[in-house]
């Protein structure tokens, strides 16, 4: 295999969907997330991607006070680079989704145009994606460009055009949900030679793709993201746990032959110089 970076894995433990009916490891309170958070890490992960759930009922919430306790616990228990996500299903408003940026995370999602999910149609207009996209230059967070269909990569280049981004830029391509593109290789292959050269980029695979995805992707040269929000079973019949799909993937990586990210490592890799520890690079 050529020379390539180390890989970067993401960890997505809690998403907006899945409850402990569907699958008892799902993390859904606080301490739950930042455990998991804490246990990923040691298993290879660099960034965790943040959703934040109602305790009580375990549906999505946009509750600032939940998402602080969050982040904060990760902060003072982890090394990772957290990820805030800004989707719309606990609440669509632009100031429901602008406020957890207050946060000042290294990183957050900006999904770059609306897609039609299984029950729902996820809704982000040009307004709402150029303002969202300020509001993280302004506060010095890095975007990850959420891909659902070519159309998106667009928009996402039309952002850097129009001074609301800054290159290079980072993309997570989700592939095999209903209702976008489906996951396939070729599906891959055509959204990595879409984007710019500079461009870093991970896949995210639901379901059943979620392996073959991060099979192709460290192959490739590009980054993996797994958990419990993309991929409920580790097998079928056999309810996964984000750190068993860490490990997998971590393992499988191994094999390859491309060593796993640090999330220093990381983010010398994502150019994330702020929190950069750089005694570990001694």
């Amino acid at each position: 295999m050529p020379t390539m970076s180390k890989l970067i894995i993401t960890v997505a433990p809690t998403g907006s969907l899945p409850t402990k009916k569907m699958n008892p490891h799902v993390p859904i309170t606080p301490e739950e997330i930042i455990e998991t958070g804490v246990r990923c890490e040691r298993l290879g992960a660099s960034i965790i991607h943040v959703h934040a759930r109602n305790p009580m009922d375990e549906t999505p919430s946009t509750d600032f006070a939940i998402f602080e306790e969050i982040y904060n616990g990760l902060k003072a228990r982890t090394n990772l680079i957290i990820q805030i996500s800004t989707g719309g299903r606990a609440g669509t408003d632009y100031e429901q989704r602008n406020e957890r940026l207050k946060l000042g995370p290294e990183m957050a999602s900006l999904t770059t145009g609306s897609v039609n999910f299984p029950n729902s149609v996820y809704a982000n207009s040009p307004d709402l994606i150029e303002s969202l996209a300020a509001d993280m230059k302004r506060l010095n967070i890095k975007p990850e460009m959420e891909i659902f269909d070519v159309s998106m990569i667009n928009n996402a280049l039309a952002l850097v055009k129009n001074n609301l981004v800054d290159p290079p830029l980072h993309f997570d391509f989700v592939l095999g949900l209903k209702g976008a593109l489906p996951a396939t290789i070729e599906n891959l292959v055509h959204l990595k030679n879409s984007i710019p050269p500079d461009a870093t980029w991970t896949v995210a695979g639901i379901g059943p793709a979620q392996l073959t995805m991060a099979a192709h992707a460290i192959l490739m040269g590009g980054h993996v993201r797994v958990g419990l929000e993309d991929k409920i079973f580790f097998q079928k019949g056999d309810p996964a746990s984000t750190e068993r799909l860490v490990e997998r993937v971590s393992e499988l990586t191994k094999m390859l032959g491309r060593p796993v990210a640090t999330p220093d490592e990381a983010r010398a890799l994502l150019n994330l110089y702020r929190n950069i520890r750089w005694e570990t690079f001694a």
